[in-house]
């Protein structure tokens, strides 16, 4: 007969909310304020109820311990959980919450801590217990530059549930929280460091590593590769742009001062939409005359789902999955463990659809073919 196993959740409610609406995230009470602004709706609890799902289907005698109403307890109920609330309930949903529940979970002694967020949220759960319980991140948010979080929310669930399954055959390891500059990155410059460590689960493709800057060395080859892209773009066919160094590339062979980390729409060499939301992506589709044009985050792979929300699940429905071209320095996608391209819409069918083996163009002429998964 199998143990009670007890987990901790956290639901940060406004994580991932700026995503769609072009924010590059949802840190401190303007970023809030101003991603509601712009039509921005809740993400994270939902996608803490995907996770939950795939625990409550598993044979576990599990009791959760969550944060209360919409910071946790909501979510564990949604998928038929049973809940004991942890906390007092507050209009706030900052982050001295998030830390409390936190810090009340480990000193109960909980076999794994869960959080719904980004890497805001990790921050705050490394501050509240540090290495004392192990942590899984359901990833919420609109970049996650930390390496606690799954690949999904489903593949969070399937961790989860594996880990707590089996006492005897739990292993954890040390995964980086990054303290990445909000302030500067809705700027256009990344500014990361390392925050701290969190004990994550041992798992070696539903979790992913910390996203990984640009070897250096790269430079010849991506301009090789921008040029050769930018010469390829039709006439009349618009052209939805991702973030990037290596999109951003392809828009200086253009003459063209792009977003770096946001998106921007091109037709006949002219920039005719800067640092859009979905909403204005989607206003500028043209039926069978539209192209995405994205690059890949290093270290982690993915493709749409993280960073680049504004190309969502509908954006993408609408253009087709033949009408995206991928392109990467060969170097980053070698470095790739395991070798695959992610994507995580928030739309399992989108997903889906885009799920198989894709073609990544990597310099003039040259392209390798490239699994791609959740």
């Amino acid at each position: 007969m199998r143990r009670p196993v007890t987990l901790g959740l956290v639901v940060n409610p406004i994580a991932g909310m700026g995503g769609r609406v072009g924010l590059k995230g949802t840190d401190g009470s303007e970023a809030d304020s101003e991603a509601l602004e712009r039509g921005a709706c809740p993400v994270a609890p939902r996608r803490a109820a995907r996770a939950l799902s795939r625990l409550s289907a598993a044979s576990l005698d599990l009791r959760v311990l969550a944060a209360p109403r919409s910071l946790g307890a909501d979510a564990a109920r949604s998928e038929g959980l049973c809940v004991e609330e942890v906390g007092t309930w507050a209009p706030s949903t900052g982050a001295q919450q998030t830390r409390l529940a936190a810090a009340d979970m480990a000193s109960r002694g909980v076999d794994l801590l869960m959080f719904a967020g980004g890497d805001g949220t990790a921050r705050d759960i490394y501050d509240a217990v540090g290495n004392r319980v192990p942590v899984l991140g359901v990833p919420t948010g609109v970049k996650m530059y930390s390496g606690v979080f799954a690949s999904g929310p489903e593949a969070a669930g399937e961790t989860a549930a594996a880990f707590l399954a089996d006492p005897r055959r739990r292993s954890v390891h040390e995964a980086e929280v990054a303290d990445a500059d909000e302030r500067s990155i809705r700027r256009g410059v990344v500014s990361t460091r390392l925050y701290g460590t969190l004990a994550v689960p041992h798992e070696t493709t539903r979790m992913l590593a910390a996203k990984t800057p640009s070897a250096a060395g790269g430079g010849r080859r991506v301009q090789a590769l921008a040029e050769s892209v930018a010469l390829a773009l039709q006439p009349g066919v618009l052209y939805v742009v991702g973030p990037g160094s290596t999109t951003m590339r392809v828009l200086d062979q253009l003459g063209l001062k792009g977003t770096l980390l946001g998106v921007d729409a091109v037709r006949d060499g002219e920039l005719v939409g800067e640092d859009l939301g979905e909403a204005a992506v989607l206003e500028l589709l043209v039926p069978d005359r539209t192209h995405i044009l994205s690059g890949v985050i290093g270290g982690q792979g993915f493709l749409f789902g993280r960073g680049n929300q504004q190309i969502s699940a509908e954006v993408i429905s609408r253009v087709g999955a033949s009408n995206i071209t991928v392109v990467a320095d060969e170097q980053k996608l070698l470095r790739l463990s395991p070798p695959w391209l992610r994507v995580d819409t928030g739309d399992p069918a989108v997903d889906a659809m885009l799920c198989g083996y894709r073609q990544v163009l990597v310099a003039p002429g040259r392209s390798m073919v490239m699994r791609t998964t959740t």
